[in-house]
C-alpha cells in the first residue's frame, strides 16, 4: 500500500514489495538504521530489486548496487522507495 503519492510518483516501503518488483531508494523512515543501511549499499537513488521473500516475510533478499543483500523485515520497513 503506497504511503504518499506525489507528482505521479508513489512512495512505498521496501517491505511492501513482492518478489520481482523494484523501486528506487528515496530515503529512510528512521535515522537509527540510516547509516547501517547506507554502509550496505542502500543509498538514495539506488535501484532495488526484490529477489526473494521468505515464506513468513522475514528475511527479504534484494539486489542493490550489483550484489545480493538480505534484510530483516524491520530493516526493509525503514527504506522508502519511489517507483
Amino acid at each position: 500500500m503506497p504511503l504518499i503519492k506525489l507528482a505521479l510518483k508513489t512512495i512505498m516501503r521496501l517491505s511492501d514489495l513482492k518478489t520481482g518488483q523494484r523501486g528506487k531508494i528515496k530515503g529512510f523512515q528512521s535515522s537509527e538504521l540510516e547509516l547501517k543501511l547506507m554502509e550496505m549499499g542502500c543509498i538514495p537513488g539506488e535501484l532495488i530489486i526484490v529477489e526473494q521473500v521468505a515464506p513468513l516475510g522475514d528475511p527479504i533478499s534484494i539486489r542493490v548496487a550489483g550484489y545480493s543483500l538480505s534484510l530483516r523485515k524491520n530493516e526493509a520497513n525503514q527504506i522508502l522507495l519511489e517507483d
